[in-house]
């Protein structure tokens, strides 16, 4: 792999090299799906949990070329349908042996769906589609795990933003998974979430298909001296220096947060000045917010009066313990604490706020400094 012009990756995953730290994370993940067991994974977004399962299966994958390893995305799905179709773009047609592909085994194999090769747009190189045609996926779904289960290779299969499970219209999702992801000897799986407290429905819950089925990892930041050693060790190679209090201010303001973090430095790398000083860090941030103002306008104007204020009063206290106690409500005149639950209750569903471990913050850290100016 090409060495990369700015080292501070903000989308993707492009080696070990230009991945930081997350080292327990990772033998913690190899050692759950090397030895049998399914791990579920939980963090907010933007913390790293697709970046960590790409370095896990590169790792891997590294070890042993024989072994497959799919990532399945289910952020966007809103129904069964949807899921098995993602499902099936990663793993059909990766599992054949040479023999197989010859005698167009999967085209065999699926009796519930269209297969078609359609060249594709980046490359050129014929793609592989699946179109579902019969209205009842689950068969579709039994079809891509026997063809799993029958294939001749260890597999790891990651699903990312699992708990989008619980909002798709068919009530028999869990159960139709559980029952399969037993049927699989030869896979293990990593579900991974950022709604905790759905993950942890899912899981935890003794009246669920799920219920302690799997390791659990929750993954935390990168702690601060580590990823500054690793900033610090990258900026060097342009000739910056970045002074450890610089550092220090950042990663406070942005609670730490890996996607955050690596967007900053990415634009401070870019500038490579000869020492970073506040005001690098002041002018980064505010072509930053500047450019993301539009859509926090339009996010912003989408909120009652109420969930405009109370939004605003966490962002300029940048993080609540206790956003119904009387000393909050009345610094910033907020409603009535009934009120004030419904908002909290409310901005959380919607990602607005998240809470850390300290108190509720604002989601998008991004967001809380055009929020703070407000």
């Amino acid at each position: 792999m090409n060495d990369l012009t700015n080292p501070f990756i903000v989308f993707g995953y492009a080696g070990p090299k230009y991945f930081c730290d997350r080292e327990n994370e990772t033998n913690e993940l190899i050692s759950a799906l090397r030895n049998g067991r399914n791990i579920t994974l939980r963090s907010p977004r933007r913390v790293g949990k697709t970046g960590l399962i790409q370095h896990v299966f590169a790792t891997l994958a590294q070890a042993n070329p024989e072994i497959k390893c799919f990532y399945v995305d289910l952020f966007s799905t809103h129904s069964l349908d949807e899921m098995v179709v993602e499902l099936g773009k990663a793993v059909i047609g990766q599992l054949d042996t040479p023999l197989q592909k010859m005698e167009g085994y999967v085209a065999q194999f699926f009796q519930s769906c269209r297969l078609y090769l359609s060249p594709d747009p980046l490359t050129g190189a014929p793609k592989l589609g699946l179109d579902l045609i019969t209205a009842n996926p689950a068969v579709t779904l039994e079809e891509i795990f026997t063809y799993i289960r029958k294939s001749e290779y260890t597999c790891y299969i990651a699903i990312d933003e699992f708990q989008q499970i619980v909002e798709y219209p068919e009530k028999n999702v869990e159960a139709l998974l559980r029952t399969y992801v037993q049927q699989c000897p030869n896979v293990r799986f990593i579900f991974s979430g950022s709604k905790q407290h759905l993950m942890s429905d899912i899981f935890n819950s003794p009246q669920r298909p799920f219920f302690r089925s799997t390791d659990k990892l929750t993954l935390d930041v990168i702690p601060e001296q580590t990823y500054y050693a690793f900033a610090e060790r990258w900026l060097q190679t342009v000739c910056t220096h970045m002074p450890e209090e610089i550092f220090h201010s950042i990663y406070s303001r942005i609670n730490g947060y890996t996607w955050y973090m690596q967007y900053i430095l990415n634009r401070l790398f870019e500038m490579h000045p000869k020492q970073v000083t506040e005001e690098d860090v002041t002018d980064c941030l505010n072509y930053i917010v500047l450019r993301e103002e539009d859509d926090y306008r339009k996010m912003y104007s989408l909120l009652t009066n109420n969930q405009a204020q109370v939004l605003r009063a966490i962002a300029k206290e940048k993080i609540v313990e206790a956003p119904t106690a009387t000393a909050f409500l009345k610094k910033y005149n907020l409603p009535a604490m009934s009120s004030v639950k419904r908002v909290i209750d409310y901005l959380r569903e919607k990602e607005y706020i998240y809470p850390a471990k300290d108190g509720y913050i604002i989601y998008d850290r991004f967001m809380a400094i055009w929020l703070q100016r407000l």
